[in-house]
């Protein structure tokens, strides 16, 4: 087989399999299982979608990780034989802890934080009764990004649930996070599942301590500060009402509330629960959350510790036999069952209650076990802005660039055909298949189309047309020094490699540069821009050279008009 014919197959190879990646943009592939199911997406900027921004309540996380280490430490210096007088979280926002310990037993207590917290812990101030330790400024900093890190990663595990393809979900600012979700069909339920934090605790219910009527003391406090779930979100609320009530709350206890299985809204019912806030069993232990359903076909969600949360759950159990645990799922208490006995299996069910529609219970435990299953978030998220893009802005964008792309390509044509003449026409028959190669590639690797790649297709014809000036005219000089048509042909093409590779290169180089430090369109422009520059080489440097050999060899063309 001679080299001509291999080069002619692997053309027309290429040219049959982009026009196979292209098809499903044609042809709802619906139906059709012949045909890939991969179709080209397009971007917020020209389909629409919703545009949201989160704040992360990262302070709200160094806190629970604070109160969870002085819980450690009690435990660890229990366990040394350590006589600590207490320990508190003074400062827990700021990585703050002070240990009420002296004599003999406050040296041996700083000496073990010394030795297994050396990277985490430093010694701020001492008295002769207490220690004061803070986080490293380092480490503090460090964990604050890994939970925005945490966040982003897990709001994308939870939209790929709804199939929306190339979601931006990217950092803004310090602590806010930029979500994107271009065409999402379902904007309220995204949005929904997007809020809900889906932190799950499991927390001992505190009646031996409860202070007096918890309904009349919220109430007092609703009426000394002026405020009512009306007027205030429910994080804020609760928040409000721990802040106010917390001189006559027991230490380590939170008010936190359940809503009314009767009641539509927390507004229009709520139950108070006194909860303690020492457990430090959480959904970071869970394995798996699904919906299943109770001996009447009530829908409920049935959870799955790992190993570690499995044995945390049997002490846990084992130690509050007779006793109330709420489970309880960003800061609204879903049930709380007394515990019989020990559960060691690693298993539990989070039962909706009774008395409401079956629809909507099964909503619920959908909504609530894909949130689980998705990922616990480290933090609550607060929803500071949402937009909701309309297509119309997007369509006539891609009007007015469909029409700008149809008359630069009409004016490329034109231009080639008048200046090139018979190599023109080559030239625009491998531009066509450029661009169709660009398509099918972007269809294939599933990217988002977006008016930034639109510019880099458009920047993928100027270049790919360069390259063939480039060979056009080399083959004239050529032509001009006496050389037969077959041997400009061979010459042109050759000696104009050098330049276009070079120019290929430094190209490919800058959109590298723009893809590993830019960010959303940035990134789409330079994905489009490298894609061109492969397609750029195949079409109208192999494709056309194959056309050409194809012509003169195979059909006898003595010349072609340069």
């Amino acid at each position: 087989m001679d080299n001509l014919r291999i080069r002619t197959i692997g053309a027309v190879l290429g040219i049959l399999l982009a026009g196979f990646w292209v098809l499903p943009n044609i042809i709802n592939p619906e139906g059709k299982p012949w045909l890939p199911k991969q179709r080209l997406n397009y971007g917020l900027d020209i389909q629409g979608g919703l545009h949201l921004v989160m704040g992360v309540d990262v302070a709200g996380v160094v806190s629970e990780s604070t109160i969870r280490l002085a819980n450690s430490l009690k435990a660890e210096f229990a366990k040394e034989g350590i006589s600590v007088i207490d320990i508190k979280a003074t400062k827990a926002s700021e990585g703050e802890i002070e240990l009420q310990v002296s004599g003999e037993a406050k040296d041996k207590a700083t000496r073990l934080v010394e030795d297994r917290y050396s990277t985490m812990l430093q010694k701020m101030s001492s008295t002769d009764t207490t220690v004061t330790l803070r986080y490293y400024d380092a480490y503090l900093n460090d964990y604050k990004s890994k939970v925005i890190r945490q966040a982003i990663e897990t709001i994308r595990n939870r939209i790929d649930e709804f199939g929306v393809a190339e979601p931006s979900i990217q950092q803004q600012g310090v602590d806010r996070i930029l979500v994107q979700l271009p065409g999402m069909a379902d904007a309220e339920k995204a949005k929904a599942l997007i809020n809900t934090a889906a932190k799950l605790d499991f927390m001992m219910v505190a009646d031996d301590k409860i202070p007096g009527d918890l309904n009349q003391m919220v109430g007092e406090a609703e009426k000394a500060g002026s405020y009512s779930l009306q007027n205030l979100k429910y994080t804020e609320y609760v928040a409000r009402v721990n802040q106010d009530l917390k001189a006559k709350l027991p230490e380590k206890t939170m008010l936190l509330f359940e809503k009314s299985e009767n009641a539509t809204t927390m507004e229009a019912g709520r139950i108070p629960f006194l909860v303690g806030t020492d457990t430090g069993l959480g959904g970071d232990s869970l394995d798996d959350a699904f919906v299943s359903f109770n001996e009447y076909g009530a829908p409920e969600v049935a959870i799955r510790f790992n190993a570690a949360g499995a044995q945390k759950f049997k002490d846990l159990t084992a130690s509050h036999i007779g006793k109330r645990m709420a489970v309880v799922l960003d800061k609204v208490v879903k049930t709380a069952p007394v515990i019989q006995t020990q559960i060691g299996d690693g298993r539990a069910v989070i039962t909706l209650g009774g008395g409401r529609d079956r629809e909507k219970s099964m909503d619920e435990a959908k909504m609530i076990s894909t949130s689980l299953r998705a990922g616990a978030l480290p933090a609550t998220l607060e929803q500071l802005e949402e937009r909701r893009v309309g297509p119309s802005l997007g369509a006539d964008a891609i009007k007015k660039a469909q029409f700008a792309s149809y008359m630069g390509a009409f004016l490329i044509v034109l231009f080639m055909l008048l200046r090139y003449k018979g190599m023109g026409m080559v030239s625009n028959v491998a531009l066509g298949i450029n661009i169709l190669s660009v398509f099918a590639l972007l269809t294939s690797f599933g990217a988002t189309l977006t008016l930034p790649g639109i510019a880099g297709i458009a920047l993928t014809v100027g270049f790919a047309v360069d390259a063939n000036v480039l060979i056009n005219e080399r083959m004239r000089e050529e032509l001009r020094n006496g050389a037969s048509f077959v041997s400009a042909v061979r010459e042109g093409y050759a000696r104009a490699m050098s330049a276009i590779l070079d120019a290929n290169i430094t190209t490919a180089a800058t959109a590298l540069v723009l893809l590993y430090f830019g960010t959303g369109p940035v990134r789409g422009f330079a994905v489009t821009l490298l894609i061109g520059i492969a397609t750029t080489l195949f079409a109208n440097v192999f494709v056309s050279k194959v056309l050409v050999d194809t012509l003169t060899q195979k059909f006898g063309v003595k010349k072609l008009s340069v």
